[in-house]
């Protein structure tokens, strides 16, 4: 039977994975409406290079917010307020969205860009309060579920647009404003829940140099006195060492660079953040409708299809459930990415030897179909879920929050520029575009083999060591015994001088005796 304690830890943590359902979400949100003719008649038919604007300008608010101004947010304002204010913006924009005027594409846009620069500072501030409030034993485990809810994002998103879909002769218009306008629900659910979460025990010390307030909320969280007070010696001892060492604010962000070890994290992370969009996931989610066209003439079986795609996903997700901490980051990735590369050269293999070009057979769409499923079921728990857990648990405190910022932006990066010409380069090349992703696929395997260490079970503390550096505990806990060395002896010649003056004055009183 598990302790109330660990239930409760899951529940914060769950609290903050569900700032994933908002990429999730408006991942598939544009993906859903570009096809409805409503939509298209209210923005004058854009054609595919707008159609990739579109989806550059929303990536161009999340790369700015995530570079910039997550991390800062992040680190002063605290992790509750990372993920409060990325709400809001999220809420703001989707109204914008949803209340587009006609043929107004650039308020739009707008809107897309405010959802961006949101999303970038929920998901910042997200995965950081999971791993700081999470036990490195279930911390994997926890992670998952953040990837998962990317699909109940997705699933969410393509099941509403379905059934807009099939009444769209009664919705009109809303038939695309109705999937849009429904992005507000996850935003509003996690602002009413912030309030009654603890502030990550990580930031109330290193911030607010609280330790007792970080003591209460270690406290609600785990159901031993004991490990609460080793956890927080470990934490003041690694923070002691960071403040020493490499300083705080803005100046601790310049050891991004200048500290080897956190430089080599940083560079993997980017590596595997752009890996997981050049897997091909990012374009099979915001082109999987125009693929399937090539395959099927009804636009109720591809909504149907996609949706059933995003049910799956969140099942194939929990696959990472049991297997992160069990098997690794690092066996995931290599799986992953073996199985993506076998997927995305399968199926432009059926979609090129079979007849026809843009109205293929039943069973090949069938086929084609299955394997873009298999795909997700190879990404989820791996590329999908894992690079999450991996990217915000490597990083010291004192860098996390513009560490994981820049790193999970790097999505953002690599989507801007794919998917700015990926709808021209697939309107050239159709299917023989899946062999660039088979390619890519074969390249992240070999690299995560050679280059990636693992990070199972490792406290957050310890990861200094794991990737070259030094021990920040150690180092930390030497400087803490030799600051209490010093103002003991402080203290002991403080108490001798008092006493001299003592024995003056008891001599001169025998004297006057």
């Amino acid at each position: 039977m598990p302790s109330k304690e660990l239930v409760y830890n899951w529940y914060v943590a769950l609290v903050a994975a569900a700032c994933m359902i908002l990429m999730g979400y408006d991942a598939s949100v544009f993906n859903s409406v570009q096809v409805s003719p409503n939509w298209k008649a209210h923005f004058d038919n854009p054609n595919a290079y707008m159609v990739g604007l579109i989806n550059t300008t929303y990536t161009v608010g999340g790369i700015v917010t995530g570079w910039f101004a997550s991390g800062p947010i992040t680190d002063y304002l605290g992790r509750r307020w990372g993920m409060a204010i990325g709400c809001i913006l999220t809420i703001i924009g989707t109204f914008i969205q949803t209340f587009t005027p006609w043929h107004q594409m650039g308020v739009f846009i707008f809107g897309r860009v405010l959802v961006g620069a949101g999303q970038a500072l929920a998901i910042t501030a997200g995965p950081i309060y999971i791993g700081e409030i999470t036990e490195s034993e279930i911390r994997g485990k926890v992670m998952s579920f953040w990837q998962m809810f990317y699909s109940v994002g997705s699933f969410i998103a393509y099941w509403i647009n379905y059934g807009a879909a099939r009444n769209r002769d009664t919705l009109g218009e809303w038939d695309w404003k109705m999937v849009v306008i429904f992005q507000l629900m996850m935003p509003l659910v996690i602002l009413a829940q912030l309030p009654f979460i603890p502030e990550s025990p990580r930031w109330l010390i290193s911030r607010r140099k609280d330790v007792e307030a970080a003591r209460q909320a270690l406290t609600r969280v785990r159901h031993d006195p004991q490990t609460v007070e080793d956890e927080l010696q470990t934490i003041r001892e690694a923070i002691e060492y960071e403040r020493e060492a490499q300083s705080e604010g803005w100046r601790a962000y310049l050891s991004l660079f200048r500290d080897a070890s956190i430089r080599k994290r940083l560079y993997l992370a980017f590596f595997i953040n752009v890996g997981q969009q050049l897997s091909g996931q990012g374009t099979l989610n915001s082109y999987s409708s125009t693929i399937y066209a090539k395959v099927y003439n009804d636009a109720d079986t591809i909504n149907l299809i996609n949706a059933l795609n995003a049910t799956c996903g969140i099942l194939f997700t929990l696959n990472a459930v049991w297997t992160v901490d069990r098997y690794g980051r690092r066996f995931l990735f290599l799986v992953g990415a073996c199985g993506m590369a076998l997927c995305t050269m399968i199926i432009p293999v059926i979609g090129l030897t079979t007849p026809g070009t843009t109205d293929k057979s039943k069973p090949v769409g069938i086929a084609i179909t299955f394997m873009a499923f298999l795909f997700a079921f190879f990404y989820k728990p791996t590329w999908g879920a894992t690079t999450w857990t991996y990217t915000s648990e490597i990083f010291p405190l004192n860098v996390r929050a513009p560490a994981v910022g820049m790193s999970v932006q790097m999505q953002g990066v690599a989507n801007t520029i794919f998917q700015q010409f990926f709808p021209l380069f697939y309107q050239n090349e159709g299917l023989k575009t899946f062999f660039f992703f088979m390619a890519t696929n074969i390249c992240l395997a070999t690299i995560a083999y050679f280059v990636l260490p693992e990070t199972k079970q490792i406290a957050l503390e310890e990861m200094d060591t794991l990737f070259g550096g030094v021990s920040h505990v150690e180092k930390g806990a030497a400087i803490i015994q030799e600051d209490t060395n010093v103002a003991e002896t402080i203290g002991e010649e403080a108490n001798n001088n008092r006493a001299v003056p003592m024995q003056d004055m008891a001599r001169g009183d025998d004297k006057r005796v």
